[in-house]
């Protein structure tokens, strides 16, 4: 009799400690990623020769949200740390990749960051600093980033800042998605900062290498986005 107590007091001890176990145990969480996947788009194969390659290195993020949390804004003076809602990779890796895939896409051409590339072919640098990158649910994905356009060959460079405001609807995922946006504005207005230092560069060659000659390269006009986006900046030698 002892025994089968003992034994039946043991196993409804194991139960209550699983039942208690599982109502402390919190929600899984959700991953999200700024690399937008298609399952239904085809295959992007990059070029075999393009006439110029570019460098992405990595970004810079405001402390505040460099945390694989998302964090969002509850007013202008508080945010929310959400546990459940967290990047699949770091902020900055996260935004980082998703620039250069599309100015590769954009440019047609490779991202040759931290890998060897060939002598002659022309590189071009796209750095960029994040300075506020704010996420509104319901409301919208804001971000301001300061980014420059350097050729490796004559150090010639351009530097613009693009202010995004992208109107998102309810819930996570529309907001990221909305980051997802506006990071696309940046990227489109970096691609066409690299066209036109790629330009500069054709005609100080056309010139016969007298720079003096060649033009000032402003930062590119504002895209058409679904946002408030805006790029202002100067160009340098």
């Amino acid at each position: 009799m002892t025994t089968r107590v003992n034994g039946f007091a043991s196993g409804a001890a194991a139960v209550f400690a699983a039942l208690a176990l599982a109502a402390c145990s919190s929600p899984p969480a959700r991953f999200y990623t700024l690399s937008p996947a298609d399952a239904a788009a085809p295959l992007r194969t990059a070029p075999a020769n393009p006439a110029f390659l570019i460098e992405v290195p990595s970004v810079g993020v405001p402390e505040q949200v460099a945390k694989n949390q998302l964090v969002v804004q509850k007013n202008a003076a508080q945010v929310d740390v959400l546990e459940q809602e967290r990047w699949a990779a770091p902020p900055a890796d996260e935004i980082r990749r998703a620039l250069s895939d599309d100015l590769a896409a954009q440019l047609g051409t490779i991202d040759v960051a931290n890998s060897a590339y060939p002598a002659g072919v022309p590189v071009y640098r796209i750095s960029v600093n994040v300075q506020r990158f704010e996420s509104w649910p319901g409301k919208r994905a804001a971000i301001d980033a300061v980014w420059s356009v350097r050729s490796l060959a004559s150090q010639a460079v351009m530097t613009c800042r693009t202010s995004v405001a992208e109107p998102v609807a309810d819930g996570y995922d529309a907001l990221v998605a909305g980051h997802r946006r506006a990071l696309d504005v940046i990227a489109t207005q970096a691609a066409a900062g690299v066209r036109a230092m790629a330009a500069r560069r054709g005609a100080v060659s056309a010139a016969g290498g007298k720079t003096a000659a060649a033009p000032a390269v402003p930062c590119p006009a504002n895209p058409t986005a679904g946002g408030d986006a805006g790029a202002t900046g100067k160009s340098g030698a």
